[in-house]
């Protein structure tokens, strides 16, 4: 009984502005052929975004030199999309709480298609920039509403095996993206803007099943009254926050010197508004961005950490392991991406595997530490890649860092999640998704800073020379090394393994942090009810409905 007890005053309770707004549940029952669809609906769109972050990234020499590129404005291609939609996240979730799911996801993949034609359209980079800010856009909504669609479908206790399955889908997109972008990159200078055009007819598919098929409820009340409801100060205090703080991240040592004006006046500034973002949202709105109830319990707040530390080392693995076979191995863009298959197409079924288990035991704990456990030992293993280790052992340690990664994009929502009552779900989820990509980017800007510096360190001074200073050497070098004489050739590729093998301890200390966030954790009883407001509405309401107004 004390043990109930004790989980019981864990969960927060409701300010007083909510004690007048009791969120309504309904109970689990039999999926209809609507929910199903609705389901279909949100993995197309799921796929649709993660295709697309995955794809371009291989294609970009091919796009920057069709579009006569000579400034190094192509590393904005993929920083544009990856600012807007980091930015307008929690927008999103603030949005769809107001004025319901449906139009905001419909309006998500709009802004998607849009921005996709007009990248495929595009004539010179500078428009091409323009276009991914506009996708970007789309491309958050649509990633955050496809966590709040699950939510609002599926009870918290039965949503691993649905949890596992859309990250099943962004896992296969995430896998097939690199090899298509580096496919039509190869036809020619003009089959790069058809990684664009195939948007279009799969964001209408995606649209047409929302329109159909997503009958969810929407909150009452005129439009006036909605948008009160939003916090539209600490939005924009977030996305102006997170935009800068990522400029700076993105010229980090690639565009601008680490030390340089144009790097630590964005980063400082928008870390700062963020801070001061933090204490707006604790003592300002009505209806804040954050509610304090989603940070203001430790079980929660073990799922955010959790959610940040898997969102740099994850994101580090993503983006450093095909550098990793480019530089040691002289893999092509195109077999680099088939190098990484073995763990990419792991990570999928193991977010699956995660999710099930979850369901299953109706706990979560021993989930994320498990997961916690295999990442960091698979971590700790890559560490010992070097120049010449052969096919089987890369594979097989790719396969067990796939394992822990898979498993780690589903386990943390659930502590998350399982302290707060339903209605609570989508500025939750907006806030999970908002740090997996803000996170994102520091993982990509830590490992980044580490190969830089341990490159500089470990390669043979007279190759350094050969570069200008203040920039990643990295992406310069690798075309590099194949035209290299012996050995010359063997010391470059032998100083890469090492300074790769830094990033992954780095990243193995990391990890730890991750494992440590656990401890944090209770084990509270997940919720088996949805939130009616936002509930779908099956065949049988919309009958019960039809009679009510006849009446």
């Amino acid at each position: 009984m004390a043990n109930n007890e004790t989980e019981v005053h864990s969960v927060p309770t409701l300010t007083q502005e909510e004690e007048h707004v009791e969120p309504t549940a309904i109970a689990s029952k039999g999926k209809s052929r609507a929910f199903y669809m609705s389901f279909l609906a949100i993995c197309v769109t799921t796929f649709l975004s993660a295709l697309d972050l995955t794809a371009v990234g291989t294609a970009l020499p091919t796009i920057a030199d069709a579009l006569h590129d000579t400034q190094g404005e192509f590393t904005w291609v993929g920083s544009a999309y990856a600012l807007s939609s980091t930015a307008f996240i929690p927008l999103s979730g603030s949005l769809a709480d107001a004025f319901g799911r449906r139009p905001i996801t419909l309006i998500s993949i709009a802004f998607f298609a849009v921005g996709s034609a007009i990248a495929g359209a595009a004539q010179n980079m500078q428009m091409l920039i323009a276009a991914r800010a506009v996708q970007g856009v789309g491309g958050g909504g649509i990633l955050a509403l496809s966590e709040i669609l699950v939510a609002d479908l599926v009870p918290l206790a039965e949503r691993g095996i649905y949890q596992g399955m859309v990250g099943l889908v962004w896992s296969f997109a995430s896998s097939i993206g690199p090899p298509i972008g580096g496919a039509l990159a190869s036809v020619d200078h003009k089959a790069w803007r058809w990684l664009f055009y195939l948007n279009l007819p799969v964001s209408g598919f995606a649209f047409i099943l929302v329109v159909v098929y997503l009958n969810v409820r929407r909150p009452e009340g005129s439009t006036r009254t909605r948008l009160a409801q939003v916090d539209w100060m600490g939005n924009a205090m977030v996305i102006t926050g997170s935009g800068l703080a990522i400029i700076g991240l993105a010229w980090g040592g690639i565009r601008y010197p680490w030390d340089s004006v144009q790097t630590l006046a964005p980063l400082v500034i928008g870390l700062s508004m963020l801070v001061a973002f933090a204490v707006y949202e604790a003592k300002v709105p009505t209806h804040p961005t954050i509610p304090l109830d989603v940070i203001g319990n430790r079980t929660s707040l073990s799922g955010l950490l959790a959610t940040a530390v898997h969102a740099i080392t994850s994101i580090s693995v993503i983006y450093y392991m095909p550098v990793y076979f480019q530089a040691c191995f002289g893999a092509s863009p195109i077999r680099s991406a088939v190098d990484v298959l073995p763990g990419a197409l792991v990570t999928a079924p193991m977010a699956l595997v995660a999710g099930a288990a979850i369901t299953v035991l109706k706990k979560y704990r021993l989930t994320n530490y498990l997961s916690w456990a295999i990442l960091i030992a698979s971590l700790g293993i890559i560490t010992m890649l070097r120049a010449d280790t052969s096919t089987a052992k890369w594979v097989g340690y790719q396969i067990l860092l796939g394992a822990g990664i898979g498993m780690l994009f589903a386990a943390p929502i659930f502590p998350i999640l399982a302290p707060l009552p339903n209605n609570r779900s989508a500025s939750a989820l907006a806030l999970f998704t908002f740090t997996r990509a803000f996170f994102q980017a520091w993982g990509i800007t830590i490992s980044s800073t580490v190969l830089q510096n341990e490159l500089r360190r470990k390669l043979p001074a007279e190759f350094v020379a050969r570069f200008p200073p203040g920039f990643e050497i990295a992406y310069i070098a690798i075309p590099v090394i194949r035209q290299l004489p012996e050995p010359l050739k063997q010391e470059v590729r032998t100083a890469f393994a090492l300074s790769m093998s830094t990033i992954w301890q780095v990243m193995t200390g990391i990890a730890g942090l991750g494992l440590l966030s656990c401890l944090l954790m209770q084990e509270i009883p997940m919720d088996t009810t949805v939130d009616e407001t936002y509930a779908l509405k099956d065949d049988d309401a919309k009958k019960s409905e039809d009679v009510e107004k006849r009446q």
